[in-house]
């Protein structure tokens, strides 16, 4: 018989399912709406069914265990998310255990941005290092690090929180960020930050993709506004050098798509504010995996 492990990737809009070998073949991957709105119970139905799913597909294998990514902040030992604006119908429910006790298999919890660490880390543009960071850009924005080859979680499992480092710690400049601080580099460098920015700058109520097509077709304030995030994300970028002196940082998510607007602008700062950076081959890069490394990451928890 074949082994396997099941990487499952749980956000607010959809669930997406994925097998995966030992050594990281992808064998089959689904997604299914989560519908939140029906209730906590309906969603565990889905998660069940959407497992099921892929076990009949694979049947006569062997499920070595399944693992789960979730945004929020998560109780590793008790298999329990504590706060997770996306999941809110899951916040403080044994979700883990009763999995398990549903399933018949280990179930193992984890944060959405430190499972995708770990995929780009186990198949993905990390693959060969054990040091490392990736920052998540989306509508807000994730990190995970790799310490050793392994997640590094801190003493409850909430390190990595990298999108809310403080990068101006004026509070009559720095934005308002939705865990209640100003200047967070997440209020300056991810989608939701470039649409306020996009609206101080008097362009109208745009979406990240709509300033990026606007920035693309030559309009100067939208080009300014992913200077700043940049800067931004250069700033926070050369305290996590300073802070890990790790050889290499990744981002994703769907800002990467804008690498050519911001890139040069969060060099020059990284260069400018780390001398780690300057004098040494530290690595700023792409991640590779796009929306698949936390099902990865997730899966290679559970081998």
């Amino acid at each position: 018989m074949s082994d396997y492990a099941l990487g499952i990737d749980l956000g607010g809009t959809n669930l997406r399912v994925a097998a995966f070998r030992a050594d990281g073949e992808m064998l089959d991957k689904i997604s299914v709406l989560t519908n939140i709105a029906a209730g906590r119970d309906a969603l565990i139905e889905s998660i069940v069914r959407g497992i099921h799913q892929i076990e009949a597909a694979r049947a006569g294998e062997d499920l070595l265990g399944i693992g789960i990514g979730v945004p929020g902040f998560i109780l590793l030992e008790k298999g329990i998310i504590t706060k997770s604006p996306n999941l809110p119908g899951l916040e403080n429910f044994p979700i883990r255990d009763t999995l398990q006790d549903r399933l018949g298999s280990p179930v193992i919890l984890e944060n959405d941005a430190n499972a995708a660490a770990l995929g780009e880390k186990w198949q993905g543009a990390g693959r060969g290092v054990d040091d490392l960071v990736l920052l998540t850009l989306g509508t807000g924005i994730g990190g995970g690090i790799i310490s050793g080859g392994k997640i590094l979680h801190g003493y409850l499992g909430m390190a990595g929180e990298l999108g809310h480092l403080t990068i101006e710690p004026d509070p009559t400049r720095g934005a308002r960020c939705g865990c209640g601080n100003t200047g967070c580099l997440e209020a300056h460098a991810s989608a939701t930050a470039i649409h306020r920015m996009a609206r101080e700058a008097g362009l109208g109520e745009l979406t990240s993709h709509q300033v990026y097509d606007a920035a693309m077709a030559g309009s100067v304030p939208a080009r300014a506004i992913f200077e700043r995030m940049g800067q931004a994300l250069g700033l926070g970028l050369a305290l996590l050098i300073n802070t890990f002196n790790f050889p290499l940082y990744l981002l994703s998510g769907g800002v990467l798509a804008a690498w050519d607007l911001y890139a040069p602008a969060m060099l020059e700062e990284c260069r400018r504010r780390s001398l780690t950076f300057r004098q040494t081959d530290t690595q700023i890069d792409k991640a590779t995996l796009g929306e698949e490394a936390g099902l990865y990451g997730a899966a290679r928890l559970a081998l």
